[in-house]
């Protein structure tokens, strides 16, 4: 998927329910993020949010450590412990945290995906699709605090109770393997196999690649992200460069000078880049006043008759109105005027 804007490059049974393992936790990693982002409160582990079997963080009772700490742990090293005591310091229980995770699926139109665990422990009823995966982990990796744990190849987790500052090594061994990976998250059990969702970025393009059940899947993903990128280029978006002199109408100059911007470069197939047709739209003149910083005009960029972005146009100087001073004649024409009104 091109992580931008979210166009599927290359899929294969990408519909198909499976079970999705340890991937889970990118939505619950999400959502605990920004939960901490608004407050980041110090969790309090209990035995309860410890019992549960499976990869861990290493948590016991008693344990005191950040909402962003938790979601280290279950992003870098897929504490299930982590995830379970996320879940419960949020939303009090493991099933209204399941409510909460379908809820988010939703507003991002994961239409066939169905929560019950925060840690992905296999459930008849706990399943996604590669598509719908691939739309969470977009969405995920435009967090900011998300995308920093996720590309980390390890991370020091700072405990409150005990004080100290335990080190973890990621899973994600593709961060090693391939050049410009940036996440995201392993997963595996006997039920769902080998799950792996990862992200890479190369001069600006960013991609999502997903597979459920690949036995592969080091190698699978490095082969999609570089079909990813074959097809994909930067198309830059920037007019800083153009100037030009617009004439001006009553004004105290006779024409006003104007600079294009700067956009968001595009990213589009290679193959339709040079069917991109770049327009400059401006008035053939202006009436006074124009403001400095006014924007004047614009340059569209469209394809195939879409508009894919514009740049602003704007006057680099203020133009006042001209002040007209009449002469005799012309006030007593005035005069006579305002006799028959």
């Amino acid at each position: 998927m091109n992580a931008d804007d979210g166009q599927i490059l290359y899929a294969k049974n990408e519909n198909d329910k499976r079970p999705m393992a340890s991937t889970t936790k990118i939505m619950t990693a999400l959502i605990t993020l920004e939960t901490a982002a608004v407050d980041n409160k110090i969790v309090t582990i209990t035995d309860n949010m410890v019992r549960v079997e499976g990869s861990s963080m290493g948590l016991k009772p008693g344990n005191k450590l950040s909402l962003k700490s938790l979601a280290e742990g279950m992003l870098v090293v897929s504490g299930n412990d982590a995830a379970n005591s996320a879940a419960i310091a949020i939303s009090g229980s493991l099933d209204a945290f399941a409510s909460l995770m379908n809820q988010r699926a939703q507003q991002l139109n994961m239409t066939d995906t169905h929560f019950v665990t925060p840690s992905g422990l296999d459930n008849a009823d706990h399943y996604t699709t590669a598509k719908d995966l691939a739309k969470l982990a977009k969405a995920a990796m435009q967090n900011p605090d998300f995308a920093a744990i996720a590309s980390k190849k390890s991370v020091s987790v700072e405990y409150v109770n005990p004080v100290q500052t335990i080190r973890f090594t990621n899973h994600n061994k593709l961060l090693t393997l391939y050049d410009g990976c940036i996440g995201v998250k392993t997963g595996f059990t006997k039920k769902s196999g080998r799950c792996l969702v990862s992200s890479a970025e190369r001069n600006g393009i960013y991609l999502v690649a997903v597979t459920l059940d690949a036995p592969d899947d080091w190698n699978d993903h490095q082969k999609m992200l570089n079909y990813g990128f074959s097809q994909l280029s930067r198309y830059p978006v920037d007019d800083s460069s153009f100037i030009s002199q617009i004439p001006v109408v009553g004004g105290t100059s006779n024409q006003v000078s104007v600079q294009g911007g700067l956009g968001r470069d595009l990213i589009v197939n290679a193959e339709e880049l040079q069917n991109i047709k770049r327009t400059v739209e401006l008035p053939a003149f202006f009436y006074a006043p124009v403001q400095e910083g006014q924007t004047l005009g614009i340059v569209r960029y469209t394809l195939n008759g879409e508009t894919l972005a514009t740049t602003e146009i704007t006057a680099s100087a203020t133009v006042s109105t001209a002040v007209v001073r009449k002469n005799l004649f012309q006030i007593f024409l005035d005069w006579i005027k305002d006799l028959f009104i």
